[in-house]
């Protein structure tokens, strides 16, 4: 088993603010013009609550990264076993989707399946840089 770090590496702390941009992107049309950003993105049917409580998850997990950023490593473990949680089911309900067809099946369904499966690897590498998978 590797060994556990005492330390946050620099690049780790810069992922937690790339991942922070990048929800805050995708937060705030959600939360406030939700049918408008999704349908514009070929979403054929839009819950705006649904999108919102999306939008809300975004906000969470993305302001937390930003105030983490200076954290020591037990935060960003606990941070880790979330955003590897939520990535991954956020992956597996997109492929759900995809597999039933939704919406139309728009690239932007895909698009959105990549990003997960990409911050997914992200996180899970360094949950096991940092020692504790």
């Amino acid at each position: 088993m590797t060994a556990v770090r005492s330390e946050v590496p620099q690049a780790l702390r810069k992922w937690f603010l790339i991942h922070f941009v990048v929800d805050i992107i995708f937060a705030i049309p959600l939360m406030f013009a939700p049918v408008y950003f999704l349908s514009s993105l070929g979403w054929q049917v839009v819950d705006p609550v649904a999108s919102r409580l999306v939008a809300a998850a975004l906000f969470g997990i993305g302001i937390e990264s930003l105030l983490s950023y200076k954290a020591p490593v037990a935060t960003y473990q606990g941070m880790l076993n979330l955003k590897i949680i939520w990535s991954f089911a956020a992956a597996a309900g997109l492929i759900l989707s995809l597999l039933q067809h939704s919406q139309g099946g728009p690239i932007a369904l895909w698009l959105l399946l990549l990003v997960f499966l990409f911050f997914n690897a992200l996180w899970v590498f360094w949950k096991i840089k940092l020692g504790r998978i």
